[in-house]
């Protein structure tokens, strides 16, 4: 059966009945008004860096921040939804604009509050309060960021400057991005797509349309290198700055303070990780072999190996995920079933919509997803990974907001455990093509969270070495982007057929600093995890869910401890890599 004509897209009304009515912007309103009362009830308090304090003065704040960031942050998701399925609309694109002043006032609050609190006897305000007790993992990370905030004044200037600076630079990269035509030629016929469907070519099983769409993508990235070199340039120029400023050693010192990790953790993860490209590499090379090439060129990286014995409908999209789901327990299949009956999903590919896919907490229990739903067993995949994410979001919804934030690290968790279990499916259920579909998804997956980003981490921080002097310019991207690509896949990918221009592709480097290793962390945590529910069974699931709804109340090592991880040692990040060494032998096997 082929993917339904018509897919839905999802239901946004029933928060807004949109962005022109009353409810919408009585709702702006009010918040403009919540704004300017918090600004008021922080001065008479003296909430800033240094000011008094006590547990009289924290709880009635707390209180206050939490309950204005309810509202705020599901007004705030729900212009972001729209804008990102019509980059083109000019309605959406002037009420994200209309927020970019609210959103900085909104930010230099809660740098006070950090700043505030971060300076508060913790002792005493633990031994008076019982919602000091609640947010002690809060209070506690405060205490570290205080001693990396400038003074208020100077974050409140940074604050103001970051609307003019790298959120405006980070809105062109994605203008520029969107809205990109992409002129394909391939068999005497010219057409002009978007990038996102351009890219999608890189899964197509003939590979002159593969290396057709590969020319045709860098030419296009060529075109608009010099304006997007410049956001780069601005961003990460930016982020030296205030990092120098508050000062952290380096942006990598910073991300991980953000990611609720620490180097230790990371070198042991990046260790294990440089460890396993020879078993990567081998299976490039068994890709290579089997489409019948040499060696694979950066296009062949998602070429299809086994042909998929029937393109996925939508519907037959969900109802496999909600079975599969079922295999683990009522509640996470009931979940999918209810966000298809609620209408939570974005389904259809279109122009102006910005590629790829990803799950946004909208309000309460509620999440929203964008796909771009192309009719294959990737697209099921993707279903399930964000599908997780909304159900990370349900385990969150008794939290308060400050206590909801999850860090990149561990944000990956559910999506990657719901993946496993998709996967996992096909491999019990399905024919020995649908189990190479599932397998060389899973594995090209790891692969890209594995070698490309470490490639990514690389680049990056060879930018910032450089920006550290001075900017760069697009044929030093490129040229840093290919080293980096060389180090990792080595001998698995043609080094003549490379893609210098994925730093323009990858919209990662436009937002936080080091975007790319928690990818990582997030695909081998969700792993480990995995084992253990293997180990474990119903005794699990519980333990899960109060994880997941932990995630922004202990970082990921005491998160870790509490099923046996130590985060700290490579032996654990091998532990979860010798798992997709176990699927490159099925998938040896069976090609």
């Amino acid at each position: 059966m082929a993917a339904s004509a018509t897919l839905p897209r999802w239901d946004m009304d029933v928060v807004y009945p949109g962005l022109a009515s009353p409810e919408f912007r009585a709702a702006f309103d009010r918040i403009l008004e919540d704004i300017g009362r918090i600004e008021q009830d922080f001065d008479s308090r003296g909430i800033d860096k240094g000011g008094p304090g006590n547990a009289s003065t924290l709880d009635p704040t707390l209180n206050e921040v939490n309950a204005f960031l309810d509202r705020f942050e599901t007004l705030y998701s729900y212009v972001a939804c729209i804008v990102s399925t019509d980059t083109r609309d000019e309605a959406a694109l002037a009420a994200e604009s209309e927020l970019d002043q609210p959103l900085s006032r909104v930010r230099k609050l809660l740098k006070r509050l950090t700043a505030w609190v971060g300076g508060l006897d913790l002792k005493k305000a633990l031994a008076e309060s019982e919602t000091a007790k609640e947010h002690r993992y809060f209070l506690e990370r405060a205490r570290i960021a205080t001693a990396h905030l400038m003074d208020p004044e100077l974050e409140s200037l940074v604050s103001d400057l970051e609307i003019t600076g790298s959120s405006a630079w980070d809105k062109l990269y994605g203008k520029i991005t969107s809205q990109l035509p992409v002129t394909l030629e391939y068999r005497g016929k010219t057409e002009t797509l978007p990038m996102s469907a351009i890219r999608a070519l890189a899964s197509d099983p003939d590979r002159g349309k593969r290396k057709a769409a590969y020319d045709a993508e860098l030419a296009a990235w060529k075109s608009v290198e010099v304006p997007i070199a410049s956001c780069l340039n601005g961003i990460k120029g930016e982020t030296l700055t205030v990092t120098r400023r508050r000062q952290w050693s380096s942006p990598l010192e910073a991300a991980c303070f953000n990611a609720s990790i620490d180097l230790p953790t990371l070198d042991a993860m990046m260790l294990a990780a440089r460890e396993s490209f020879p078993m990567f590499r081998r299976y490039l090379q068994a890709k290579a072999r089997a489409i019948g090439v040499d060696r694979l060129a950066f296009y062949d990286l998602f070429a299809p190996i086994a042909k998929e014995t029937k393109p996925w409908s939508r519907e037959e999209a969900e109802s496999f995920v909600v079975d599969q789901f079922a295999t683990y327990s009522p509640k996470l299949s009931e979940f999918a079933a209810r966000s298809y009956r609620e209408s939570w999903i974005d389904w259809e590919p279109r122009d102006g919509k910005v590629d790829g896919a990803y799950c946004a907490p909208l309000r309460m229990d509620e999440s929203r997803i964008l796909m771009n739903f192309k009719g294959t067993y990737d697209s099921v995949r993707t279903l399930a990974h964000e599908l997780g994410h909304g159900y990370h979001n349900l385990c969150l919804k008794d939290r308060v907001p400050l206590l909801k934030d999850t860090p990149m690290t561990l944000a990956e968790t559910a999506s990657i455990f719901c993946e496993t279990i998709v996967k996992n499916g096909v491999l019990q259920t399905g024919t020995d093509e649908e189990k190479l579909v599932a397998l060389e998804g899973a594995l090209t997956g790891a692969c890209q969270v594995v070698v490309d980003i470490s490639s990514r981490f690389l680049f990056e921080q060879s930018v910032f070495e450089l920006r550290s002097k001075r900017e760069a310019n697009p044929r030093e991207f490129c040229e840093l982007m290919l080293k980096a690509q060389k180090e990792t896949y080595g001998d698995g990918l043609d080094e003549a057929q490379l893609h210098p221009y994925m730093w323009a592709a990858k919209g990662h480097y436009y937002g936080s600093s080091y975007y790319n290793f928690p990818y990582m962390f997030g695909l081998l945590f969700g792993l480990g995890l995995y084992t253990v529910y293997q180990n474990e069974g119903e005794a699990f699931k519980a333990r899960y869910d109060d994880l997941l709804g932990s995630t922004g109340t202990a970082d990921a090592t005491t998160l870790g401890s509490r099923f046996g991880i130590d985060i700290r040692t490579p032996d654990f990040w091998r532990g979860s890599l010798a798992q997709i060494g176990a699927d490159f032998e099925r998938f040896e096997s069976l090609i």
